[in-house]
């Protein structure tokens, strides 16, 4: 399983969820026919995210909003609000534990790849203040 190519491709649903009155199953399958060749397990993992994310919406958004000092949720660029997104949900939620700094080097690869100029340094920020709260 590729989760990098998992996180993408939630990360594309998810965009999609953001600006489009759909359904998720919708977002995802328009995403994974982009994708044919992808293995099963990073399907299900892509899905995990996508639906995971989506079910603790709010409580995921008021995590960020309190680490995003002086940043309103929707204010933050598509991009930056659905990497961060993942990224708690992974960290808070996620089915498989995997160490936060993980987490974090994923999603900052994904801003870098995704994302602005400035968008690897905010997602960072934020990231790295949720952990810096939890210690």
């Amino acid at each position: 399983m590729s989760r990098r190519q998992a996180r993408e491709m939630a990360l594309q649903a998810l965009f999609q969820l953001d600006y489009n009155q759909t359904e998720a199953e919708t977002a995802l399958e328009s995403v994974f026919q982009e994708q044919p060749a992808i293995n099963e397990k990073t399907r299900l993992y892509t899905c995990e995210l996508v639906k995971g994310t989506q079910s603790n919406l709010p409580v995921i958004d008021d995590i960020i909003a309190k680490a995003a000092i002086d940043w309103k949720i929707d204010r933050m660029t598509g991009i930056d609000r659905n990497i961060s997104r993942i990224a708690v949900y992974e960290m808070n939620f996620g089915t498989e534990p995997l160490p936060p700094n993980v987490i974090i080097n994923e999603a900052v690869e994904l801003a870098k790849s995704f994302g602005t100029e400035e968008s690897s340094r905010f997602v960072n920020g934020i990231l790295g203040s949720l952990i810096k709260k939890k210690d």
